[in-house]
């Protein structure tokens, strides 16, 4: 019971701590170390940061830095910032509170909801200050009827400007664009191509007439198996 209290009463006082800088954290199991050049903070099981506007959630979070200002979060990681329009899903989380920069690794997913964009990929590095989102490997992109699809991305929220590099192609509006640099304005639906542009447009039409075929295809090919 002693044991109990004292870890209710660190937590307690750590909580404060942050408070004062518009930061609290939670967590089943808490350990901590305030030495000086030793500051660091370990949370397991159900753990989480909160601020303002910003939660954070992970099976395991490490706070650590003289003014704790980063955090390491692993497993179920959950990101979700209100004040941004935000919210992110990934395996590993490193967060620079001081920097506002968030470096996402492992199967990420990030809903931008002001801008109705989703971002995939397995690297991601958000910064903050100047809303720019750096994605690599596998990078995937949704926004309304446009999928895109490469291996670099770099997309900045404040001018809603999308580029994409390393063999892109975009899927918009039933037609396919191709090049070694696309180049996509989501304000105002305007793409550019750089270097090896290649594209199909479809016409409404043809695009019924496809559709219908691949429906006729699938319905023979159901008979046949009958």
């Amino acid at each position: 019971m002693k044991r109990l209290i004292s870890i209710i009463l660190l937590f307690t006082i750590y909580t404060a701590a942050w408070a004062t800088d518009d930061f609290s954290f939670y967590g089943d199991t808490l350990s901590s170390n305030r030495g000086k050049g030793k500051e660091h903070t370990s949370l397991q099981g159900n753990a989480g940061i909160t601020s303002s506007s910003t939660n954070i959630k992970a099976d395991s979070i490490e706070i650590y830095g003289s003014d704790n200002e980063f955090a390491e979060c692993t497993d179920n990681v959950e990101v979700i910032d209100n004040q941004k329009g935000i919210s992110l899903k990934a395996e590993k989380l490193f967060f620079n509170r001081k920097d506002d920069i968030i470096r996402v690794e492992g199967s990420a997913v990030m809903e931008d909801k002001k801008n109705e964009v989703i971002v995939k990929g397995n690297f991601l590095e958000y910064m903050g200050k100047d809303e720019t989102c750096l994605i690599q490997i596998g990078v995937r992109i949704l926004k309304d009827d446009m999928v895109c699809r490469g291996e670099f991305a770099k997309y900045n929220r404040n001018d809603d400007i999308l580029e994409l590099t390393g063999m892109p192609v975009v899927f918009w509006k039933n037609d396919e664009y191709r090049a070694l640099r696309i180049l996509i304005d989501l304000d105002k639906d305007e793409i550019t191509l750089e270097g090896k542009v290649s594209g199909s447009i479809f016409s409404e039409d043809k695009t019924e007439e496809n559709k219908l075929a691949e429906e006729e295809s699938s319905t023979e090919e159901k008979s046949e198996e009958k």
